[in-house]
């Protein structure tokens, strides 16, 4: 019997979170070194994995688990990951790792809060791997309870009003989609929630089926992306939650939104995306427009990177609508570098907050002579968020592009302006900043430290790598992707 290594990956962190509630609250120091050591270990079962995972390997998954769970509903303990999941299962525990680090910060309560973010880490990871829409389900709705008390008890000072709002929205949109996937199982012959059965049997599911469980699915997965207009839960949350966790918020949970998409609402309604697809298209300009000019009123940075992140997924959208291989490349490379990029910019706003304990824009000038180290990590960061050639934006947003042009020219000519108005308040925000004459009250402003540098510069190295050689990432994904488009055009 082979290693289960993705059964490995995924409980790793609760078996941390288990360890963790066995030490004495008074052991801060012991208990933070749990967290990052069991995040590191599920890092490395992850990097085993991408070691000895084959990308030319199409329509099977790898390292796949199977066993009874509930026989008498057919549900099975079903896991399994292909070259749509492996960059995402790299991401999220890479993530993990480096916000576990950042969670330093947190003083008060520290083992109820590694306790509820290793619970958290395993939720995420669950999503990525499942093959079976119940446990799909399971960890989807695992991870809104951890993150709903991240947030409520250690945010800002309005974090019960944001983890409310998170909470019911995603809940919203967890209920509707579970309408889904009974719609689906009592429509599969045999009853079935195995994903891979469904996708053999989506031939026999009627059009009109198809159209209203997308519709159903689409709801679950556009709060989490977030697509206008069910994004207004996405600014509260990322300002009012603490950084680690705002760094798996933007850098994880908003990708299972596209990755629940090109995972269950593809392939096994594809009647249903084909029908949606234009307006998939149009949601994803509206993001990409909209969230920039958003973006560009802010006054607060994490307000500003929050919206700078609708606008980013948007360009997940439109790339994923036009069903094309080089459209679905882009997509995808766009959750795992938007990830990695603004991981990175909401890392940095928390090392500024905590030293200045305000984040609004205009209470800085002149930072570039007082910290220089930090100045230069920040604008790198913000320089491959607007997509500056060489670095990881700029090549997920040229094959989104590239990739949705044929199909949707006009899209596509529109969406270009939210690009440089992107550029604009990026370089804008720069200039307020870190340029100028510096405030007195900036004076004995400290410099980034060691532990943040361990926490952001592996994210820079990761900017520049893919930025340079984007084949890292491609050659890992394209042939399932091409797979997808293949079977996409097909039954178009």
């Amino acid at each position: 019997m082979a290693f289960p290594i993705l059964t490995a990956t995924v409980f790793t962190p609760v078996v941390g979170m288990l360890v963790v509630l066995l030490l004495p609250e008074r052991w801060v120091t012991g208990i933070r070194a749990v967290g990052v050591a069991f995040t590191a270990v599920t890092l490395g079962f992850s990097a085993w994995a991408l070691a000895v995972f084959d990308p030319s390997i199409t329509g099977a998954m790898q390292f796949e688990e199977l066993h009874r769970w509930i026989p008498s509903v057919n549900i099975f303990y079903h896991l399994g990951v292909d070259g749509l999941s492996m960059p995402l299962l790299i991401l999220t525990t890479l993530l993990s790792l480096l916000a576990a680090i950042a969670s330093f910060s947190i003083k008060e309560r520290v083992k109820e809060y590694y306790a509820l973010y290793l619970l958290l880490v395993a939720g995420m990871l669950g999503v990525f791997v499942s093959l079976d829409l119940f446990l799909f389900y399971v960890f989807w709705e695992v991870m809104l309870v951890p993150m709903y008390f991240l947030i409520g008890m250690w945010g800002g000072e309005r974090r019960e009003y944001a983890a409310i709002k998170f909470f019911l929205y995603t809940l919203l949109g967890s209920v509707i989609m579970l309408l889904g996937i009974l719609a689906l199982y009592f429509t599969a012959q045999p009853h079935t929630f195995d994903m891979l059965e469904l996708m053999r049997q989506q031939g026999t599911f009627l059009r009109t089926f198809q159209i209203v469980v997308f519709l159903a699915f689409f709801v679950g997965f556009a709060i989490k992306v977030p697509v206008f207009p069910f994004h207004t839960w996405l600014p509260d949350a990322h300002v009012e939650a603490p950084t680690a966790i705002s760094v798996l918020l933007a850098g994880v949970l908003l990708k299972m939104g596209g990755y629940g998409l090109l995972r269950v609402s593809f392939p096994i309604l594809p009647q249903g995306a084909h029908w949606f697809a234009w307006p998939l298209a149009i949601l994803g300009v509206i993001n990409i427009v909209y969230g920039s000019l958003v973006a560009m009123a802010q006054k607060d940075l994490k307000k500003l990177i929050a919206y700078s992140s609708v606008a980013h997924m948007g360009f997940v959208l439109l790339g994923a609508a036009a069903m094309t291989p080089t459209g679905l490349n882009g997509a995808v490379m766009q959750m795992v570098c938007h990830g990695i990029i603004t991981g990175a910019l909401f890392l940095l706003v928390g090392v500024l907050y905590d030293r200045a304990h305000v984040r609004e824009i205009d209470a800085f000038s002149g930072l570039a002579v007082r910290v220089p180290v930090y100045f230069g990590i920040m604008s790198f960061t913000m320089f491959a968020s607007l997509g500056l050639p060489g670095l990881a934006g700029f090549v997920p947003e040229f094959l989104s592009l590239a990739g949705a042009f044929p199909v949707f020219p006009v899209l596509v000519i529109i969406s270009g302006v939210g690009i440089v108005i992107t550029a604009a308040y990026f370089l804008w925000t720069i200039r307020r900043m870190f340029l100028g004459k510096l405030m007195p009250r900036w004076e004995n402003l400290p410099d980034i430290n060691f532990r943040e540098l361990v926490t952001v510069v592996p994210l820079m190295v990761l900017m520049v790598l893919i930025g340079v050689y984007p084949s890292i990432i491609i050659k890992l994904m394209n042939p399932a992707l091409t797979e997808l488009s293949r079977f996409m055009t097909a039954l178009k």
